[in-house]
């Protein structure tokens, strides 16, 4: 069976965690373009993201948008239950499933997923059930990495280079 969803966490994945506050209290957070970039070329290529997060940001919110990620959950407790109502809405299995996650938050949702993936600064408890300990930290390009070694494993690198060429 293939990999036809991942599953990513925000903060500490797709940000390196650090949340920012302006004077005004409004919130700031950076994504790494580099990631951005990843995640659109693997729903180019017919596959499908969600985003299961424990926060709630309407930053978070916009950068789904921008990349056009369907699935999207904020405030979530259980992550692991959030992702079987994707995978019903999907008809899809947990052997269709890689997952990112860098925290205790994470742990259900990486230890469920065929392919789990941590960046190299998660939790030693989440690298302990990990397939895969990145070389790079939530934020700095952690979920491109991921990606990349999907497309790899997937065997989808023909497909993947022709979307920009």
């Amino acid at each position: 069976m293939s990999i036809e969803l991942i599953v990513l966490d925000v903060d500490g994945t797709l940000t390196s965690g650090a949340i920012a506050y302006t004077q005004n209290g409004d919130e700031i957070k950076s994504f790494c373009v580099k990631d951005g970039l990843a995640i659109a070329s693997w729903i180019r290529l017919g596959k499908e993201v969600a985003i299961i997060t424990g926060r709630e940001s309407k930053i978070v919110e916009r950068r789904a948008k921008e990349l056009g990620i369907r699935y999207f959950y904020q405030g979530v407790k259980d992550k692991k239950k959030v992702l079987e109502k994707i995978l019903d809405e999907l008809n899809l299995s947990m052997e269709n499933v890689s997952s990112i996650g860098d925290d205790l938050n994470d742990y259900t949702m990486l230890k469920s997923s065929k392919i789990s993936f941590v960046p190299a600064d998660a939790s030693i408890y989440v690298k302990k059930i990990a397939d895969e300990v990145l070389s790079k930290s939530g934020g700095n390009g952690a979920v491109r990495e991921m990606i990349e070694k999907l497309i790899i494993l997937e065997d989808l690198e023909e497909k993947y280079l022709k979307l920009w060429y």
